[in-house]
């Protein structure tokens, strides 16, 4: 009784270790599209960096206010893991391609990406992908907020085909490749 109680402990002890790690220090989301592709394809598993750009804390209508813990900026060409402005629930990937304070031509448009350089509330981002033009990034959705981005992707994990059984349509050739 007294060993089966030590594991159950040494077991609930280990799952929050690991879910605080995956809260706070990294998560693994999934690929659902083309939008990046050749570099990332439907099905891979991506390690997303939360801490990359500074730890989220709090958000504009919750109880603490939006900040970030240890604030790094995104630099042009990053592959950056965010929430989907309209579906929060919902994680993009995309590459950034402009940052505040530089000039894009939208629908023949020149608008200026808003950020702290000038004077916009926080920093905004061009997300661009590279794949079809279906796909959801800034030309779709508008300039991303820093607040709705998770971090930076960092690895392919492992890749499986999803049009595949689970026995069949692993990537041995997709794992562990650094972005």
């Amino acid at each position: 009784m007294r060993k089966t109680a030590k594991f159950l402990i040494a077991l609930a002890l280990a799952l929050l270790l690991m879910l605080g790690f995956r809260a706070v220090v990294f998560t693994i989301c999934t690929v659902d599209g083309d939008a990046l592709s050749p570099l990332l394809q439907k099905g891979d598993r991506v390690l997303v960096n939360r801490w990359s750009y500074g730890l989220r804390v709090g958000s504009d209508d919750g109880l603490i206010s939006y900040t970030r813990i240890g604030r790094h900026a995104v630099k042009r060409g990053d592959i950056v893991a965010f929430e989907n402005p309209q579906n929060t629930d919902q994680v993009l990937i995309c590459r950034c391609e402009a940052l505040p304070g530089d000039t894009v031509e939208h629908d023949g448009q020149r608008m200026v990406v808003p950020g702290l350089v000038n004077c916009a509330g926080r920093d905004h981002y061009w997300m661009r992908s590279l794949g079809n033009d279906n796909s959801a990034d800034s030309h779709t959705l508008g300039f991303i907020s820093e607040e709705l981005i998770i971090g930076r992707v960092t690895t392919i994990v492992y890749s499986h085909d999803p049009d595949a059984s689970i026995l069949h349509g692993w990537r041995g050739d997709r794992t562990l490749i650094s972005l």
